[in-house]
């Protein structure tokens, strides 16, 4: 994996991670940073549950099917998150 690689997945992540946030109203509690972890691991976990509950592929690449996966995988960490924080907001 090259530098290249490592960067494009930061800013997939971030895009991923930002848009679930807006999706799920969290837009004004996250930062930068959750955004890049949100959608990082959120393509990770969407990527489980579209292999492992669908039968269907993962993530396939860099492409929109990617894209999506991953914003729904960051959908459902953030509202876990939230679950277990038990919805309280930070200042």
């Amino acid at each position: 994996m090259t530098l290249t690689d490592i960067l494009i997945w930061i800013v997939f992540g971030a895009l991923a991670g930002w848009i679930a946030s807006i999706i799920t109203g969290k837009n004004k509690q996250m930062g930068g940073v959750e955004n890049v972890v949100s959608g990082i691991a959120g393509a990770f976990i969407g990527g489980f549950i579209m292999e492992n509950v669908f039968g269907t592929d993962g993530l396939t690449g860099f492409n929109v099917y990617s894209f999506i996966v991953a914003i729904l995988g960051a959908v459902v960490l953030i509202w876990v998150v939230g679950f277990f924080r038990g919805g309280r907001r930070r200042r």
